[in-house]
Parts: C-alpha cells; structure tokens; sequence
C-alpha cells in the first residue's frame, strides 16, 4: 500500500523540495531592547534589557554595551542577569557575559561570575547535567562549554571537580584535565545507585487476631 501511495503522489504532482537549512552566518540575527543609548562621540551603544538571538541561541541580560551596530567581527559585552541559552536544551547564567560575533554570527561566550552556572538536561534520561565555574567559555563551533576556575560538573550521579573541565553538549561528555606542574588534581565522586524499595516495602504483616480461649 505504501509503494501505491507513493506511485499515485508521484504522478499526480512532484511535491515541492524543501528550501536548504541556513548556515549560521545566513540566519538573521535579532535585537530587542527596552531603550538604547548611543554616545556619538564613541560611537558606543548602551542597550538595556536587551536580548539578541539568533537560530537557537538567544542571549538576554539587564544591559548591553558594543561599539557600533556590527555583527560582522564585533565583542558585545553583557552584565546583569546574564542568561544564555544554548543549543541542545542547554543554557549558561552568569553576572557578566562577552559575547563575540564573527561572519554575522555568534560564535562564542565567555561568562563569569560568582560562580558562573550551566545545564541541560540529558537525552538519556530524566536527569540534569549542571556545572559552575569562575568562567565559562561556550563555543558554538565545537558545542563545547569549558569550564575553568574551581569548576564542578555532575550528571546526577557523578560529580567531577578540577581546575579544568570540558562539555561537549552535543555528545553529552565531559573531558577533565590538571593544571601540569601544580598539585592540583581531578576529583571524581561517583553516587552509588540505589533501587527504589518496593511497593510493599516498609510494611509489616497484619496483626493477627488474638485467639479467645473458650470456657
């Protein structure tokens, strides 16, 4: 039936080929803020409650400062409430945010903060992967978020700290290395797994009746 269906589709009209997916530097990039300032003398522009997005990134903060309108090569800085949201469910929140556009496109993030946080939820399950760190670098690129400065990473089982931890987002893994020439070493906490009781668990046998001698 199915090979029917198609044949008569086939026949009856060609159907329309689906317009090719933009590349990052093709996909428009869009600005909304609450107000802007422009200092001429400077040529600075002060947005607040600014968000800029573009495909699925989207990035929103209190207050934006660039020099000049120009996503071609261009360092937008970011502070206040800083929230990025990334690709694959993942998203960075942070104090301040640097945000470098190339070939009209956001190609990477530096956040940080006191901490500076990520996560995304997991594809494989129901659980969260969260992360903090004094700076986070997210490059659109690789899908990439490095974590570096007291970073701590856990998937909801296993915990990794060190002074630098690397999450691929789009193969949700996590690549851990040491500072060479320092004391500073990776630690790794694994939770061990427990199975939930059963249903009937917890729950003793009925009191039995107590017997009444008969006289």
């Amino acid at each position: 039936m199915l090979l029917l269906a198609a044949g008569l589709a086939g026949s009856a009209a060609a159907a329309p080929t689906p317009p090719p997916a933009l590349q990052p530097g093709q996909q428009p990039i869009n600005l909304d803020a609450a107000s802007t300032e422009v200092d001429g003398r400077t040529n600075t522009l002060v947005f607040s409650d600014v968000v800029i997005s573009q495909g699925a990134t989207r990035v929103q903060a209190d207050r934006a400062h660039a020099t000049g309108l120009n996503f071609a090569n261009s360092r937008w800085t970011f502070d206040g409430k800083v929230r990025i949201e990334a690709e694959q469910h993942g998203n960075l929140r942070s104090d301040q945010a640097m945000v470098e556009f190339r070939d009209n496109h956001i190609a990477r993030a530096t956040v940080t903060g006191t901490p500076a946080e990520f996560e995304q939820r997991r594809t494989d399950s129901e659980q969260m992967a969260r992360g903090h760190a004094g700076e986070i670098v997210y490059d659109l690129n690789d899908g990439t978020v490095r974590l570096a400065n007291e970073a701590w990473l856990t998937d909801g089982q296993t915990e990794i700290s060190g002074p630098l931890l690397v999450y691929n987002i789009r193969e949700q893994r996590v690549q851990a290395a040491a500072s060479p020439g320092t004391d500073q070493r990776v630690h790794i906490t694994i939770a061990p797994r427990v199975k939930p009781p059963p249903p009937d668990a917890g729950k003793g046998d009925p009191a039995k009746p107590h017997s009444t001698a008969q006289p």
